[in-house]
């Protein structure tokens, strides 16, 4: 069965994100090489639970950690239909499809980074996670609001960006027409109007960048496109930092390419849970579920192996 790999997004970081890796030598080529780029230890900066929460290390952090979990397991993994990142993970979804390499990835997440939190600096925003409203009702109750349905990830399921007190006055509406309500650990309103500075000057970036047409297709956040040429992978990328998310149409346009495996690199199971959700008659897991590599190959070569 065909298969799709997964790129979380933020929020699930933790110290342990490096300690499946620890002793492959492929994937320790990627973080060198990330690190020599960012000048950092990541490891040592996984220690630092309030740091790796911080956008500027955050972004590379998971970027690079997808990429070398990827370069440990694409030996023995059946080749993928098609790549797919929630938020950052979409420019992480690029380096694993070949369009980027350990280096660049990370100079342009740390770069993407700064260009979002300087695009938020006027602002006071954040994100929040709600569930048990349709998307009519969200968007009726945040119309004249500073926030925004940021990503649609079912049809009553979204993450809803905007500045802290729009939020706070929302969450009164949505609490009191039963939503579900969970506060999340991203300092500033990405997908949303609020970053619209950053969107210029990181097409600029991507343009000049030695980012390559991805070997394997991308399906793009804000539309589920099926990506395969630099110039629109460029351009997805860059919208994306003040458009919507359609998470569900992601999904569907795998399911509809025949996708029925797909496995999330992680951190975190969150995109592996949405995918259970939506479907159900496919196999799912994230790579944290798993003790080691040689488990998430095992598992990989059962359902996915031709």
């Amino acid at each position: 069965m065909s298969l799709a790999i997964l790129c979380s997004g933020q929020g699930a970081q933790h110290p342990a994100m490096l300690d499946m890796i620890a002793d492959h030598p492929a994937a320790n080529d990627v973080i060198k090489a990330g690190e020599a780029v960012l000048g950092l230890h990541l490891r040592d900066t996984l220690a630092q639970r309030e740091a790796i929460f911080r956008n500027a290390i955050a972004q590379p952090l998971i970027c690079l950690t997808q990429l070398a979990l990827w370069t440990a397991l694409r030996q023995d993994a059946p080749k993928p239909a098609a790549f797919c990142g929630y938020s950052v993970g979409e420019l992480a979804a690029y380096a694993c499809a070949g369009a980027l390499d350990a280096a660049e990835l990370a100079r342009i997440a740390a770069a993407r980074a700064v260009l979002m939190d300087q695009a938020a600096a006027a602002t006071h925003g954040g994100m929040l996670a709600l569930q048990g409203l349709r998307r009519d009702e969200v968007d009726r109750l945040c119309a004249g609001q500073r926030a925004w349905a940021a990503i649609a990830i079912g049809e009553e399921e979204f993450v809803i960006g905007g500045e802290d007190a729009a939020l706070a006055k929302l969450s009164t509406a949505f609490a009191e027409r039963g939503a579900k309500l969970t506060p999340l650990k991203v300092g500033l309103a990405s997908h949303t109007p609020l970053l619209s500075a950053a969107v210029k000057p990181f097409r600029v970036l991507l343009n000049a960048s030695s980012m390559t047409a991805p070997a394997t297709p991308v399906v793009a956040g804000i539309d589920a496109a099926w990506v395969v040429r630099r110039e629109i992978a460029i351009e997805k990328l860059a919208l994306q930092l003040d458009h919507t998310i359609v998470w569900a149409s992601c999904l569907d346009m795998l399911y509809e390419r025949g996708c029925r495996v797909f496995l999330e690199l992680g951190p975190g199971r969150a995109l592996a849970r949405m995918t259970l959700a939506r479907f159900d008659d496919v196999d799912t897991r994230a790579v944290d579920d798993f003790r080691s590599l040689d488990g998430v190959s095992s598992w990989l070569s059962k359902h996915a192996g031709l």
